[in-house]
């Protein structure tokens, strides 16, 4: 068990699956119309499980933000909570209080996407050409996390989607580096999910003209724990090793 409560098992292929979810983990989704696909809607997930297996699954997510007049779509770390205190869970993104994006974050709509990416898929015609992949869109207008337990519970969130367990194993965080830091709470409610798995879709007519199709599948893979240069005499921790054997 972490130390929220949830348990992680860890799959072959590095990915992760929560176990013991909430109840509401098999609600169905309820998207909005901005939020609703409109192009292949037979590729969207139906429940709320559909979107923690994929934020399980990515490392990293895409938050996207207007700064001064402009857009800006920026790669981040995150945690995430199926029992927080938004509807659907919340999620979790922290930066440094000079950051510009975070600190316009609460006036605003914000988009976090969330992608992970299976295969490639390779068909007969550059037309059909196609990637499998699993993905997730939230969309809301976040709020600044204030109170300090619930902002040293979402870093150590933060901490933990990276490895499992390793926020138990570390030095609580200071006053100063609390201070120093901005966190942002978003509902996990307005969500969008879609994937794509399988072979390519060819044309019956290029399908007759043969020629190979297929798929390159892909994934997540460590090739090792690197101990830093001054950590000498160190042996990695248990939590450190066993992610990299499940990204093995």
């Amino acid at each position: 068990m972490t130390r929220y409560g949830r348990s992680v098992l860890r799959h072959h292929d590095g990915m992760s699956a929560t176990t013991n979810r909430p109840v509401h983990a098999s609600v169905p989704l309820s998207p909005t119309p901005r939020s609703t696909l409109n192009r292949r809607p037979d590729r969207a997930g139906t429940h709320r499980r559909d979107l923690y297996d994929v934020l399980d699954a990515a490392v990293i997510c895409h938050f996207g933000v207007v700064v001064d007049g402009s857009p800006l779509v920026l790669p981040t770390a995150f945690g995430y909570d199926v029992d927080g205190p938004e509807e659907g869970g919340t999620l979790y993104l922290h930066g440094s209080v000079a950051s510009l994006s975070l600190r316009a974050a609460p006036a605003q709509e914000i988009c976090v996407t969330f992608t992970v990416l299976d295969g490639l898929v390779l068909a007969r015609t550059g037309f059909h050409h196609s990637m499998n992949y699993r993905s997730a869109v939230v969309i809301g207008q976040p709020r600044l996390v204030d109170d300090r337990d619930e902002k040293a519970r979402a870093l150590d969130l933060v901490v933990d989607h990276a490895v499992a367990g390793r926020s138990s194993t570390l030095r609580p965080h200071t006053r100063k580096e609390l201070a120093a830091t901005s966190v942002l709470a978003l509902a996990l409610t307005e969500a969008s999910v879609k994937a794509r798995s399988g072979d390519p879709i060819d044309d019956a007519a290029d399908l007759a003209a043969g020629g190979w199709a297929g798929v390159i599948p892909l994934r997540l893979v460590a090739t090792g724990a690197v101990t830093a240069a001054d950590c000498i005499g160190h042996e990695p921790p248990a939590d450190v090793l066993a992610r990299v054997a499940a990204l093995s």
